[in-house]
């Protein structure tokens, strides 16, 4: 009978003083088989890991840590099994490389709790940048090694921390069985040049745009409790990462009669205003780049009918018409495009492969589905409720990570 082989790399010698290994170390994965999709052992690990996380002083401090370990929890990863509902058998693919994003501090450690869940081996490049999310995780995940009982994943796992090099990042994508890859579409396309073995999985994150629709009625006529949670929720999705997620919004679309929506406007954004002066941060660097970009747009981009500047803190533009384009035309640091219309339709013609998110206020989200389906849009993958732009999950960008890395057994 013949031994199944097991997943056994090895990366770069330890003498490489250019990789910090910050989980595992140089002799890589080792001995590693792929679990099925959700074993117990690895739901487990994660339910172990949100508890460490979430006892952990220096980890309350970061909204975005709280969070992954709050997905981590144990009901959290029963409700993901639970609607996985697949009824054939799957193995992981084997190990998965993970180049995470320079601009989003805990994506790696989602990606990472991602492919696990599907059964994989894992080598994390996080983010060269120093990010102390980076650091409190991987401690949490450091301290829960210590357990025996977790010496397969622990065998499975590395994170490692380098500046942009090619022969690295060559070197590690030899031996993989599926390639991740978040970041820019310059930064993708010059990482998919470095050869992958001929049956490796490839998923690319690149860069996307997001917008967030709002009826004007239901804004005019909400109260003042309503509105308060909806600028909570709209600063989260914005200002929280400067607008520079892929999720996050930068144009927001009114929906109603022209006088209602201009009623509304004022209502929300004075509220929004409010709460970006009590939280938000905003260097005097941000600031000076902010309004050069109002200058730009003044000069270069057509359509805008009406300019309100609330402070430095939250920049509006009000165009009445959208370019093909749209995509391309970004807020950043509360600077935000707007367009009315009574018809959703009006804006279907802007909609290409690069649109993401849309967030919405107000509006059924059947009727937003039937928007994306009976336009045949190319983009818009996610439809969530303001508030919920940067809830990542196991369907992202529409993959279904769970299943793009893990493979069927076909047994008739």
């Amino acid at each position: 009978m013949l031994k199944q082989e097991a997943v056994a790399t090895r990366m770069l010698p330890e003498a490489d003083k250019r990789i910090q290994y910050l989980v595992g170390g140089s002799d890589g994965v080792k001995d590693f088989r792929p679990f099925v999709p959700f074993d117990e052992l690895i739901c487990d690990f994660l339910n172990s890991l949100s508890a460490v996380l979430l006892a952990d002083q220096s980890a309350r401090i970061y909204p975005d840590v709280i969070s992954f370990a709050y997905w981590c929890r144990k009901a959290s990863i029963a409700k993901l099994k639970k609607d996985f509902k697949e009824t054939r058998a799957r193995l992981g693919l084997g190990l998965v490389f993970h180049i995470a994003p320079s601009n989003v501090p805990i994506n790696f450690a989602f990606s990472y709790a991602f492919s696990l869940l599907a059964g994989n081996a894992n080598i994390i490049r996080v983010p060269s940048k120093d990010f102390p999310q980076t650091q409190v995780v991987c401690r949490a995940i450091n301290q829960i090694f210590k357990d025996e009982k977790y010496k397969e994943i622990r065998q499975g796992t590395v994170f490692v921390k380098y500046e942009q090099s090619d022969e690295i990042t060559g070197k590690l994508s030899e031996k993989c069985n599926a390639r991740i890859i978040w970041g820019g579409d310059q930064a993708i396309q010059h990482i998919r040049k470095l050869p992958t073995p001929e049956r490796c999985v490839e998923i690319a994150f690149a860069d996307r745009y997001s917008f967030c629709v709002i009826d004007g009625d239901s804004v005019l006529n909400a109260d003042d409790n309503t509105i308060k949670k909806l600028a909570w929720s709209f600063y989260n999705d914005t200002y929280l990462m400067d607008q520079n997620a892929c999720s996050s919004p930068h144009l927001v679309v009114w929906l109603g009669d022209i006088d209602v929506v201009s009623k509304a406007k004022e209502k929300f954004w004075d509220s929004v205003y409010e709460l970006a002066v009590s939280k938000y941060e905003l260097p005097p660097v941000n600031s000076v780049d902010k309004y050069m970009l109002l200058c730009e747009n003044a000069i270069n981009l057509e359509g805008i009918v009406g300019f309100k500047r609330h402070g430095n803190y939250l920049y509006r533009l009000d165009m009445d018409n959208l370019p093909t384009g749209m995509d391309a035309i970004r807020g950043k640091y509360g600077y935000f495009y707007e367009y009315a219309t009574q018809d959703l339709n009006n804006v279907a013609h802007i909609v290409n492969e690069k649109y993401q998110t849309l967030t919405y206020f107000g509006i059924d989200k059947t009727h937003l589905l039937d928007f994306v389906i009976n336009n045949r849009l190319r983009g818009i993958d996610r439809i969530v409720p303001v508030g919920s732009a940067l809830d990542i999950g196991v369907i992202w960008d529409g993959y279904d990570l769970i299943r793009c890395l893990s493979r069927i057994i076909d047994c008739m």
